[in-house]
């Protein structure tokens, strides 16, 4: 059995290409929000407004993302190359589908959730164009996110990287010129932002196919235990993040009922977390993969170990951006905007989110963990208690009831994070998910 210095080297090799291919796709919303922030806080909040119902769409499809990176990590590690190379042609096949209904669904009521959500009317006037436009590319957004996942499932982190790195590349020379009308281009504000993302992932499409080819296997026939591993670890992924996202509309409209000048320091000081955020992502990445891997290759000592090391890994990196966030905080936003009041709101924001950083940590890599075991109805459990029993009663006491400031609203999410990494932290000490079965030997074709 690999030694822990071994199984550390290990999860840094696929932790830091994850953390900088996520980093960089965040960046992508981080640069339109920059970008606007010279526009003034009602673009900044547009932007933040239609990128929101974006992410929220996209919840009715993560279960294809963890889906595959989960399936595709225990068949490799089975040394079942070829049901590999089948999955992930039914997972593309599917992404396509249901990426382009989920578009269609989302251009038709963006406008409708605005106005739900409780935002100004000058704000919506500026998002609703941007959110037609970022959801008519969302089928570019989604087919990133399900390649990526596949590679990542065979422990190939770095294509993935390469490809958001020409993504974001592609996004900053297009967007800036589209938004303020330089080099001839003509000045379409947010709009610009939404034209410079289609884009610059219809070109990460295209190089993200083109490095995968390999895998997939020609075929017009249809698996159907492929298709049931999909649903049996996808479907709870997707319930998980509706559940968290339905959540965050009820949330977030509270923030707005404080009006823009919140809601921006809002988007800003998330934009600014997402610092800490992604390279969470990227440990709960590479423990999925790694945890998947080894379960698959009947390794169950080897998969804690790998659980553990992710772990330390992540706390000692969101610990040390949460004592950023407490200490330096105009800084960081300074970089962001202009506009002292949302300064002032956004350093409260920040020192706030630098008290969860641990348990963001630990809830973000166990749950990552878990997933690689298959095992996400307890993930989408911890999630509904949560977010539905913790974060959102609170919010709404300290919003409606007691009429507090949105300092508290804020401080919900705390105690939010907390209960998630008690019950995730149970779950994985009671080892349960080591009776969970993802893929079986009379499966394979």
């Amino acid at each position: 059995m690999a030694g822990v210095a071994q199984i550390r080297r290990s999860v840094m090799a696929l932790a830091l290409p994850v953390t900088v291919s996520s980093l960089l796709q965040r960046t992508e919303g981080i640069v339109a929000v920059f970008l606007v922030g010279g526009l003034g806080a009602a673009p900044i909040a547009a932007v933040g407004l239609g990128q929101l119902l974006a992410f929220i769409a996209t919840t009715l499809v993560s279960g294809l993302s963890v889906g595959a990176n989960v399936i595709v990590a225990q068949l490799w590690g089975a040394r079942r190359h070829r049901d590999v190379g089948e999955a992930a042609r039914h997972f593309l096949g599917l992404s396509i589908l249901v990426s382009l209904a989920v578009a269609v669904l989302g251009m038709t009521l963006n406008d409708l959730a605005m106005r739900g959500l409780g935002a100004e009317s000058g704000v919506i006037e500026l998002a609703l164009p941007y959110s037609t436009l970022i959801f008519l590319v969302m089928p570019f957004t989604v087919l990133i996110q399900v390649l990526s996942s596949i590679l990542q499932g065979t422990g190939d982190t770095r294509t993935p990287m390469y490809g958001m790195i020409l993504v974001n590349l592609l996004h900053v020379l297009i967007a800036y010129p589209l938004i303020y009308g330089r080099w001839g281009l003509p000045a379409m504000g947010v709009k610009g932002a939404a034209v410079a993302v289609g884009l610059a992932e219809a070109t990460g499409v295209a190089y993200l196919m083109m490095r995968c080819g390999r895998l997939f296997k020609p075929s017009i026939r249809l698996r159907g235990d492929l298709l049931r591993m999909l649903w049996d670890v996808g479907a709870p992924v997707s319930g998980e993040r509706i559940v968290q996202q339905a959540g965050i509309l009820i949330y977030t409209k509270l923030v707005l009922l404080y009006g823009t000048i919140s809601y921006a320091a809002h988007q800003v000081g998330l934009s600014i977390e997402s610092l800490s955020f992604l390279p969470g992502y990227g440990f709960a990445i590479a423990a999925a993969t790694m945890v998947g891997q080894s379960i698959g290759a009947g390794k169950y000592t080897r998969a804690k170990l790998e659980n553990w090391e992710a772990n330390r890994l992540a706390i000692y990196i969101m610990a040390s951006m949460g004592i950023v966030f407490f200490f330096f905080p105009y800084v960081l936003l300074r970089a962001f905007t202009t506009d002292e009041a949302v300064i002032e709101l956004g350093t409260v924001f920040l020192k706030i989110v630098a008290l969860l950083q641990i348990p963001l940590a630990l809830t973000m890599v166990l749950a990552g963990s878990l997933r690689g075991a298959g095992d996400t109805r307890f993930i989408m459990s911890a999630t509904m208690v949560g977010m539905w029993g913790v974060r959102v009663p609170i919010a709404l006491v300290v919003a409606l009831w007691m009429e507090w400031s949105v300092f508290y609203v804020w401080s919900a999410m705390i105690a939010d994070w907390t209960v998630r990494m008690a019950l995730l932290l149970w779950r994985y000490q009671s080892e349960r998910w080591k009776v969970i079965r993802v893929i079986r030997e009379t499966e394979q074709a």
